[in-house]
């Protein structure tokens, strides 16, 4: 299938998935409450207006001027979220309430009791109440997210034992950002803010694990630039994640390099102490595992075995890899701690669940046993946020990852 005909497809779910959230919506916020008019027609028209609201969002992101290719999509992202809270929701009332029904017919057959009469009235009554009781609940959920996401990130400290570890280098610091999505609802406030907080760890070394940017150069390297004031004793490195392959980038790396921060194509530097002899770690890092299929961009694709090629196995080793996938692998090889995002943790309960039957590893730090050999991975929840700028019950983060030996 072409890059066009993938795209073409995709467009046409996305439509499809919106239109259907909020058919459903309405059928149970308006329909089946019977809300009298003018009420009835008013709700239906801002249903109507949210579904469109989302596509409009999405292309003012990428074409209009400020101050709307800011304000558009934050609207647009805000309802996204309070939308998928109430569908949620909406989703476990009805399915307890067939349950409570399956339950109920089953002891009345039992019983041999005939169901009670329908009640028009009370059928109302209840859809009304359940329709109020959810959007109470969803709103004060939603609240709670914003505020979350919005807000400065959580300092996560885990610390991490390291077998290959030089013992002159047990304390070394990580800290790592991920995920932080600059774009059109994240701008340099937040970028200026975070790296107030990196810088106040004072660690070792950074790592900035891909997801970082959400458009061009020529719209955001003005608040990138702001990422040129991290300090840390042996650097700042970068690895890709998917995101910057719809965002130009070749143009990118060069942009970050300029800035000071050393980019990780699919390859490894020593970690330590500079001078002759001195304790070091290998430190690997490789491009996002979906880079392969963009092409046109030479060198791309993730290739751990390049990273790797001609090492010292005795070595400590750490990989930076913008999703936590091919952990086995990557064990076998002699990793023995991988650092990765991606999965922003699931952002919004319940969609962690989602997330959850995707990925093995959402988020946290887990062992990983491949055979003889073992290995870690750490799975940041994200800095930022993508898309609604909520999260519920997965608060962003910078990990302060401290090797021990």
């Amino acid at each position: 299938m072409s890059r066009a005909a993938s795209f073409a497809l995709f467009i046409g779910i996305a439509l499809a998935l919106i239109g259907g959230m909020h058919w459903y919506l309405w059928v149970r916020l308006v329909r089946d409450p019977a809300l009298p008019e003018p009420w009835r027609r008013i709700a239906t028209a801002l249903l109507v207006l949210a579904a469109v609201s989302l596509p409009l969002g999405m292309v003012a992101a990428r074409l209009a001027e400020r101050p709307l290719a800011r304000v558009l999509p934050l609207v647009a992202f805000v309802w996204l979220g309070v939308a998928f809270l109430l569908v949620s929701a909406l989703l476990v009332a009805d399915a307890l309430r067939l349950a409570t029904a399956g339950a109920g017919w089953l002891s009345d057959w039992i019983r041999r009791v005939p169901d009670p009469p329908d009640d028009p009235a009370r059928r109302v009554f209840v859809a009304r109440a359940l329709a109020g009781g959810v959007a109470l609940a969803a709103g004060g959920a939603g609240a709670a997210a914003f505020r979350s996401a919005t807000g400065p990130a959580e300092i996560h400290e885990v610390a991490v034992r390291l077998e290959r570890l030089p013992r002159a280098l047990s304390g070394l610091t990580l800290a790592q950002i991920t995920d932080l999505h600059v774009g059109p609802t994240i701008g340099e406030r937040e970028v200026r803010r975070v790296v107030e907080q990196v810088n106040a760890l004072r660690p070792d070394a950074i790592a900035i694990t891909g997801d970082l940017v959400d458009g061009g150069v020529a719209e955001l390297g003005e608040v990138i630039a702001h990422l040129g004031s991290l300090r840390a004793r042996h650097g700042v490195f970068f690895v890709t994640g998917n995101h910057e392959y719809y965002s130009g980038v070749s143009a990118w790396l060069a942009e970050l390099s300029r800035l000071g921060i050393r980019v990780l194509r699919n390859e490894r530097v020593a970690l330590g102490d500079a001078n002759p002899g001195g304790a070091t770690i290998d430190l690997a890092g490789i491009h996002d595992w979906s880079a392969g299929r963009f092409g046109g961009d030479r060198g791309h694709g993730s290739d751990l075995g390049a990273a790797l090629a001609g090492r010292d196995p005795d070595r400590s080793l750490v990989l930076l890899a913008h999703q936590p996938r091919g952990v086995d692998g990557a064990v076998k090889a002699g990793v023995e701690l991988q650092i990765s995002g991606h999965t922003h943790g699931g952002q919004i309960f319940p969609f962690n669940l989602v997330v959850g039957a995707v990925y093995p590893y959402v988020h946290g730090l887990h062992e990983h046993r491949e055979g003889e050999r073992t290995g870690q991975i750490f799975v940041s929840r994200g800095t930022g946020y993508w898309g609604p700028p909520m999260r519920l019950g997965f608060p962003p983060e910078v990990a302060k990852i401290v090797l021990t030996g």
